[in-house]
């Protein structure tokens, strides 16, 4: 495996080497070979062009259908444009004082043209792009690499385009083939007839024909599948081994009397799920549940009870909330739910009551430390907070229970840190709004055992969602601001969402402004091509005032609000107080206004389509429908516009979750979701390979039975330790 290690520096050069590394992430020889193929392309076969996407960088297969040299008006130069077709869609080429290459792009002939997709007058277009022509005998080298076999087309960057990524593997193959170790254990392979490692890297590289491609790939998907469960079924098995305080359901305490107090029957739903959690709690290991379900599925509710019952076992319970608005949301409805029995100790509190205290970063010192005494001296039964229950200062009694909110959003470390705070380890209940495929759940939360809400509460009222196509139509979008004074007219209130806040420092003349997504996450729409830039709240609230809804309650709520302004417009927008709020994402996840009846969301096509299944979860929450309205300029028949029908189509959170990691390529999901995993899956389909991951678990468990420590399959343990990220290598170890 050293040779595997190596720099590829010494294989490549350091040019190349640099090129790989910055574009590409791979730095070793080994992570050459296994940056396996997007897909290969045919002779005679051409790329399908109008699914190409903004941004992205991609080599096409396509043959030239039209060059015009172009002189600049009224200076020097001229810009060549070349126009290639696979004869469903068309492609610009655009090569700026290159004259010359008219010689060679000649209209008929067929190749490979790689570049960063952009779009110029409402045209996607390659600007300079790296070209390789497939008919050009003049360049035999490269027309006799790919003749006769599979072409294979690499994820490339824009310093390394597919045919040079092609070389280097090739150089890769020839020198280090014969190192490559084998890492599943002989009998699974011999059962499961898989070819050995080093062949499957051969043939997904150099593929003659699609037989020796699937050979390749059915062993590659067992490689990654059986690596990861492995990982989990380690990570399971020592949850299994650790201690617990039991906390068994107690009769005549807390919980009864808060289920008496319940104005609605609970759904069948979540008594079986919370029989699983009771369950679970009553037993002598710590409880690894993941909650999963539908928006307003009622999961606050199912958490709730069970910190009750932990609080009836002499425990405290904490939740963790992602935001502060979140957090106050939480306090806010669990204060409500419970009445007196939240104020126990206090006044008019209920003799069996607890305290259920909220710890945020904006809160006062005196209150702060008040709320520190509660959890330390066990008076709070349940804390409620953001990041700040990680604190050092924070302590507790006897902490049982730890639930989080929105997994996705707390790093593992975040989450051990709270955890390591109980005397013996607590149980974790981790809450996700997002639905998530059986599959992807048993891949991604595979060390979890997992609960599903699929049935909405009794008297919720349907969400119906529409594209507005603002550009094509924009009577729609005259039509959906008259909707919102209806709605507001019957007594009812809004949202309107948009992908910035529009309080941004203006950036320096001639800079593109690029930075927002990875600086905010609730600035998702940074201008990253040649459209405008995304709608934002500060601009469209001033615009609606002074406009469409002139006269009506509008108001703003985004993270950088203050934290005492952002709870102030939540309860002031909770108490009707307000008509409309205009907001970023903040509201995604959480917020309770079963009077919202009605919500926009501009610029829809820049949010993603389980993003756009939470939003809209936040109207329709009350006895009056909802109702849902996707703003988007994107033309009828393209992939975004097709991303909007497919929410506006079905309420199915599980089938639009689906859809979600179809088109965002689901080993991003994974590589997000395993905090630690170096790298994404790259043959193995979460989504269609449900057989491979449950035969993979299984084999991962009986072997982790036999042999903890891999002691007997050094390979496998290699194997491992590559997928971690060497800075946290413990993560395995962390809930």
């Amino acid at each position: 495996m050293a040779a595997l290690d190596e720099p590829l520096t010494k294989l490549v050069g350091p040019r190349t080497a640099k090129a790989l590394a910055d574009g590409l992430k791979l730095h070793t020889v080994g992570d050459l070979l296994h940056h396996y193929p997007r897909r290969y392309a045919e002779r005679g076969e051409l790329t399908s062009l109008d699914e190409l996407e903004v941004d992205e960088h991609v080599t096409v297969l396509a043959r030239i259908e039209k060059v015009t040299l172009i002189p600049f008006r009224g200076r020097k130069g001229d810009r060549l444009e070349v126009i290639v077709t696979d004869g469903r869609g068309r492609l610009s080429l655009v090569f700026f004082n290159q004259g010359w290459r008219q010689k060679e792009l000649r209209p008929g002939a067929q190749g490979l043209f790689a570049g960063k997709v952009g779009v110029f007058n409402r045209t996607r277009q390659l600007a300079s792009p790296d070209y390789q022509l497939l008919d050009d005998e003049a360049d035999s080298g490269t027309a006799q690499q790919f003749a006769g076999r599979l072409i294979p087309v690499y994820p490339a960057s824009s310093q390394l385009p597919s045919w040079k990524l092609s070389l280097a593997v090739q150089t890769a193959l020839d020198k280090h083939l014969s190192d490559v170790g084998e890492p599943l254990p002989e009998t699974l392979r011999a059962e499961r007839e898989l070819i050995p490692l080093p062949e499957a890297l051969e043939l997904i590289h150099r593929p003659r024909n699609h037989a020796e491609l699937e050979r390749a790939r059915d062993r590659l998907r067992w490689d990654e599948a059986f690596v990861l469960q492995v990982a989990l079924a380690q990570r399971r098995a020592a949850a299994s081994a650790l201690p617990a305080v039991p906390r068994p359901v107690r009769a005549g305490g807390l919980l009864d009397a808060f289920d008496a107090k319940l104005p609605f029957t609970l759904t069948a739903g979540q008594q079986a799920v919370g029989a699983e959690i009771f369950a679970d709690l009553a037993t002598e290991h710590p409880m690894h549940r993941l909650l999963q379900g539908e928006v307003g599925s009622g999961k606050t509710l199912v958490a709730l009870r069970a910190m009750l019952a932990v609080v009836d076992a002499g425990g405290q319970a904490v939740l963790l909330a992602p935001t502060e608005v979140l957090a106050q949301q939480h306090h806010r409805s669990i204060v409500e739910m419970m009445g007196e029995l939240a104020e126990g100790g206090m006044l008019g509190g209920s003799e069996i009551g607890t305290k259920v205290v909220l710890l945020t970063g904006s809160m006062g010192v005196p209150a702060r430390r008040q709320v520190l005494l509660d959890m330390a001296c066990g008076d709070a039964g349940i804390a409620i907070g953001t990041h700040a229950l990680i604190e050092d200062k924070v302590q507790f009694q006897d902490l049982g229970l730890v639930v989080v909110d929105e997994q996705h959003r707390f790093g593992v470390e975040q989450r051990d840190a709270l955890r390591a705070k109980g005397g013996q380890p607590p149980h974790l209940l981790v809450m996700t709004a997002t639905p998530i495929p059986r599959t992807v759940a048993m891949t991604v939360f595979g060390d979890l055992e997992t609960s599903v809400l699929d049935q909405l509460p009794a008297g919720r009222s349907p969400i119906s969602t529409h594209v507005v196509p603002a550009l094509e139509k924009p009577n729609f979008l005259a039509r959906a601001w008259e909707r919102i004074r209806e709605e507001v007219g019957k007594g009812h209130q809004a949202y309107v969402v948009c992908p910035r806040i529009g309080d941004e420092p203006e950036e320096p003349a001639g800079k593109k402004k690029r930075k927002a997504v990875a600086d905010d996450p609730e600035d998702l729409g940074a201008a990253s091509d040649e459209r405008r830039p995304p709608l934002s709240v500060v601009d469209t609230a001033e615009m609606l005032g002074k406009g469409p809804l002139a006269g009506l309650r509008v108001e703003i709520l985004h993270g950088r609000l203050a934290p005492e302004v952002k709870d102030e417009v939540m309860k002031r927008f909770s108490a009707g107080q307000l008509d409309v709020l205009v907001a970023t994402t903040v509201i995604e996840v959480g917020v309770n206004v079963p009077n919202s009846t009605a919500m926009v969301i501009m610029d829809a096509d820049r949010f993603g389509v389980s993003q756009l299944h939470q939003l809209r979860g936040r109207v329709g929450r009350g006895s009056a429908p909802g109702l849902c309205l996707l703003v988007s300029d994107m033309p009828a028949g393209s992939a975004a516009r097709a991303r909007l029908e497919a929410v506006a189509g079905t309420l199915d959170g599980f089938e639009l979750s689906r859809i979600d990691l179809e088109q965002r390529r689901e080993g991003d999901v994974l590589g997000q979701a395993q905090s630690g995993v170096k790298s994404s899956l790259k043959v193995l389909s979460v989504l269609e390979d449900e057989e491979v991951i449950a035969a993979a678990r299984e084999e991962a468990a009986k072997l982790i039975a036999a042999d903890p420590e891999l002691t007997d399959h050094q390979e496998l343990r290699a194997e491992l330790a590559g997928l971690l990220d060497e800075d946290r290598a413990a993560y395995l170890e962390k809930g």
